[in-house]
Parts: C-alpha cells; structure tokens; sequence
C-alpha cells in the first residue's frame, strides 16, 4: 500500500523521537525561557528536524510551534503545522520517560491528523478525523463512566475540594495526559490557565477519535490557528462526566479566566 500523509507525518515524528531518545539521559545545554518553564537544545534540534521535514511534506502550510517565534502569516491559510518538538519538556530534562513529540495537522481551525511519538514509552498516538485512534496500531477507546466521582485524574496530587476523585499516574506532558484519557487510562484531564495550541492540538484529536468529549475549561469547543495561539485551558473526559466536570470546576475557572 503507498504511503498515506500520516504515515509521513508519522515516519517524521518517529525520526524526531529517535533523536530525541539517543540524547535522552546525556550531558546537553538547558535553560529556562521564564521561571519555571525549561527549555534544552534537544528541542531546538528536533524543532529543525521536524520543520524541515514537515517543510517539504506540505511546503503550502503555515508553522506554529512552541520553539519557534509565531507569525501571523499562518492565519491567512487554510493549513498549518502544529509541533510542539518535546512536549514535557521537565521530564525530559529529569531523565524521565512522560514526554512525546507531539505533531498536528490543523485544516480550518481543526486537528485533522494527530501524531504522539513517546519513544521512552514505547508509545505511538495516532489519530485522523473521522477514522479513530490507535496506540501501537491497536485502535483506543475511552471509557464509559458515568458517575463524576471516582474518575481517576493524572495528577501528582488532588486538591481538598476534589478529594473524591481518584490519582493515577502523572507524565509531565500534557498531550500524553489526553491521551489517556483516549486510551480508557484516565476519566479525566484538566487545566485551568491559558495554554498553548502546541500543546494539546494532536492530543484532542486522538481524543474525540477515541470517543472522548473535549473543550475548553470552561466547556467551550477548541478553535486552532488562532491570533493569540491559546486558549483557557483544556477539559478532556469520557462523555458521561464532561457536564458534571465543567459544573465542578465552573468557578474557579471563571475566576482565574479573567
């Protein structure tokens, strides 16, 4: 069979998780963009690699990424890129394995192919619109749960107030969180700042492939390749519980969204 475009998205993001993975653990520069925000040269390497590659795939569609300065060119088209080169960029740095590079195609304002490699978890996300969601090949579905409390949540721990849900464990990268929420390894992710396209774009796709319900964290629907390239926060569920979430966190997202 020939080569379909997510193949080749997906051989470039194997490419650039391989070389992500052979300076894993290794003596490399590393830095912070603000406090509390680390950055390393692999990110900048694997930045290169993947644009280069994508560049040439698709030389038509525009580029945002976390590791490269935006330009607003991009919202004149119909087709962009969205990388984010290591998602995770702090277990990276610490030697540990929740970290993935994290590749979107968005047409239109919408992911429509989403790839996750995390080589140091021997996981490959997948995903196109309208043809579900793979891990390893194996098609992934969300759960089913229907009763808010118990919903096991990544986290390294749970506030008070949330105290009836259930801690599971926690990769630094936000887009491997989603992803298990696709994958029935979580009931619940969210985030209540304002964060970034890069971020979360091949995530919520392998997502709502997977049958799970996504917004924002106010319960508003996701729009990509916008101006500012962010939105408030990120809220993925299985379906049964996504009213009752956006109900609990109401209030204190509406407060910090200001």
């Amino acid at each position: 069979m020939p080569e379909t475009l997510a193949d080749q998205i997906a051989a470039i993001a194997a490419e650039a998780g391989a070389h992500a993975f052979a300076k894993w653990r290794t003596d490399f520069k590393q830095w912070e963009k603000a406090p509390g925000n680390p950055v390393c040269e692999v990110d900048l390497e694997v930045n290169v690699l993947i644009r280069q590659r994508l560049s040439a795939l698709l030389p038509e569609a525009g580029w945002l990424s976390e590791e490269t300065v935006d330009n607003a060119d991009r919202l004149a088209l119909d087709r962009l890129w969205v990388v984010d080169p290591i998602d995770g960029t702090r277990d990276y740095v610490r030697g540990r394995p929740g970290w993935a590079v994290s590749i979107a195609l968005v047409e239109h304002g919408q992911p429509v192919i989403g790839i996750l490699d995390a080589p140091a978890r021997g996981e490959v996300w997948r995903a196109e619109a309208g043809e579900g969601a793979t891990l390893n090949g194996v098609s992934v579905h969300a759960g089913v749960r229907t009763e808010f409390s118990g919903a096991r949540v990544p986290t390294d721990a749970l506030p008070k107030v949330d105290s009836d849900l259930v801690a599971v464990d926690k990769p630094n990268s936000i887009a491997l969180r989603i992803a298990m929420v696709a994958a029935d390894q979580a009931d619940l992710v969210a985030t209540l700042r304002w964060g970034n396209e890069w971020d979360v774009a091949a995530a919520v796709l392998i997502a709502v492939e997977a049958g799970a319900t996504v917004s924002d964290a106010l319960g508003q629907p996701l729009k990509f390749n916008t101006p500012s390239a962010q939105a408030f926060g990120v809220l993925a569920t299985t379906p049964g519980i996504h009213k009752a979430a956006v109900e609990r966190l109401s209030e204190r997202a509406k407060t910090l969204s200001k």
